[in-house]
C-alpha cells in the first residue's frame, strides 16, 4: 500500500466524501484504505470536502456515516464538494 502524502478522514464506509485535514493541491493522487486511487481535480483547502465516489444529479453526499445533502450536478471523484454542486436537505421549509 502506498502512503499518502496529505491528511484526510473517511469515518464510515458508507461515506462517499472525504475531508481535508490539510490542503491537498490539484492533481496530486490519495490512497483510500480500500485500494483505490484517487486523482484530486482541484485545489481542496483544509476542511473542505472532496468526492471519493461518483455522484449523479440528485444523489446523497454521506459524511461521517450521515446524510448532508444531495448533489445538484454530477460530481466525479476527486472533485471538491461544496455548495457550488451540493443542496442541503436539512430544515428547508420547501422540501417535505
Amino acid at each position: 500500500m502506498t502512503q499518502n502524502q496529505y491528511k484526510f478522514v473517511v469515518l464510515n464506509p458508507s461515506d462517499n466524501v472525504a475531508v481535508a485535514l490539510e490542503e491537498i493541491p490539484a492533481d496530486e493522487t490519495i490512497y483510500l484504505s480500500n485500494g483505490t486511487n484517487i486523482t484530486i481535480k482541484s485545489l481542496i483547502e483544509f476542511g473542505h470536502k472532496f468526492s471519493i465516489k461518483k455522484m449523479s444529479k440528485g444523489d446523497t453526499v454521506i459524511k461521517y456515516g450521515e446524510v448532508i445533502g444531495r448533489s445538484s450536478q454530477l460530481i466525479e471523484v476527486g472533485e471538491h464538494v461544496h455548495v457550488h454542486n451540493v443542496e442541503g436537505n436539512r430544515g428547508r421549509g420547501d422540501q417535505k
